[in-house]
């Protein structure tokens, strides 16, 4: 397990003072936050503090103000969907230290929570100013990270100020990090990777990482279409990026030295356009793609017999889907191969962790969201880890 101390080693905290960065970044619209995932996902971190008799004081970017105030980025914004998650009322303070923030903390009682203003309204949290991050400081007695999905950015509040404080791991990052550890750190073998998505170019770092580092990697998406071209397959009009085909031999040449099995589609979903139902779908084998003809997902014995190999492996990693997925009926593998994944793991067979913004919603539309082991909402964050990156927010944890 990687070495981090969580709230477990925390000894008493009434009336201390907690720094907890969140991740509030929530999207909008009309004036509320449209998805709560991310305060629900820090809500055990702060209620146990604020239980515990800990002033919370949380710590949060919203959008990109590039180091100026702005009135439609202020944390403020999201003042009321945080309350309403919490069930607590929260004290909004305009700014991240100084004064205020130390009238504020008087007034606050212990187990009530402060909201402190958008850190990025401050150029020294981008660029992590080792002076901005001391001024937070300054009113903590300890710091908590609870936001794996901005632990990939070198920040003030992300990084800098794990060094001034001891430094503690909130709930949900103690769970990021032990699914990831259990995905890729100290996995049970075989493991395999399922990789999909529309371009090479995005996961070329991915691939590389992960083709020394795992017995299976599941290739789906326009990547397919790629790696399919680079074995000399006539893709007709597909998304493929035929100027990485080198690229990609040179990844199946390494993985293969590596003793890892590539997967890849020898049966696909086929249109001529890219619609809902279309009456140019048919199914065929790759080398029946015409010059006309999309790929636009992976086929029905291709997806059955990738769901084989998951039942003889002992981890599955996923990011990014195996086709068109959000067109039917272009989701059919995407959604096949996501219900056996569930199955195995309610079973007992199988850790399944998933990530990545189009994962996430892939695997909701295929109704399985809560029966994989561990789905990651970070974006960022759990690309560079699947990049084998070290993680700053992460790498500031562990000392």
């Amino acid at each position: 397990m990687p070495n981090f101390k969580t709230l477990d080693d925390l000894g008493e905290v009434t009336g201390k003072v907690a720094l907890v960065r969140v991740d509030l970044n929530l999207p909008m619209a009309e004036g509320r936050a449209s998805d709560l995932t991310r305060v629900e996902m820090v809500k055990d971190t702060i209620l146990e503090l604020a239980d515990k008799g800990a002033k919370v004081l949380l710590l949060a970017h919203f959008g990109r103000p590039n180091g100026a105030r702005s009135s439609v980025l202020s944390t403020s914004m999201v003042q009321g969907d945080v309350e309403r998650v919490l069930d607590r009322e929260i004290m909004f303070i305009p700014e991240v230290s100084g004064p205020v923030v130390d009238q504020s903390i008087g007034i606050l009682g212990n187990g009530d929570i402060g909201l402190l203003d958008n850190v990025r309204f401050w150029p020294g949290e981008e660029a992590n100013d080792a002076a901005f991050a001391k001024s937070i400081a300054a009113h903590g007695d300890f710091y908590v990270n609870d936001a794996f999905s901005a632990a990939h950015r070198a920040h003030g509040s992300t990084e800098g100020l794990a060094h001034l404080l001891p430094a503690y791991a909130g709930r949900a990052m103690e769970r990021e990090l032990t699914a990831l550890d259990a995905a890729l750190g100290n996995p049970e073998a075989p493991v395999a990777a399922v990789v999909g998505g529309a371009k090479v170019s995005t996961k070329l770092a991915v691939l590389e990482n992960l083709v020394g580092k795992v017995q299976h990697l599941i290739i789906g998406g326009g990547m397919a279409n790629t790696f399919l071209a680079a074995r000399g397959v006539d893709v007709g009009n597909s998304l493929c990026e035929h100027d990485l085909t080198d690229t990609a031999n040179a990844i199946m040449d390494k993985a293969d030295h590596a003793g890892c099995t590539v997967h890849l589609p020898y049966d696909v979903a086929v249109a001529t356009e890219f619609a809902a139902n279309p009456q140019s779908l048919r199914i065929c084998n790759v080398h029946e793609v015409a010059s006309y003809e999309m790929i636009l997902d992976v086929g029905p014995l291709a997806a059955e017999a990738l769901a084989d190999v998951l039942k003889t492996c002992r981890t599955l990693v996923w990011n990014g889907p195996m086709g068109a997925f959000e067109i039917e009926p272009f989701d059919a593998a995407t959604v096949a191969l996501a219900k056996t994944a569930a199955a195995l793991t309610q079973e007992g067979s199988l850790i399944s962790v998933c990530g990545g913004g189009d994962t996430v919603a892939a695997l909701a539309h295929a109704g399985v969201t809560d029966t994989v082991t561990y789905v990651s909402s970070a974006g960022g964050a759990f690309l560079e880890w699947m990049e084998g990156k070290t993680l700053p927010g992460v790498a500031a944890l562990q000392g």
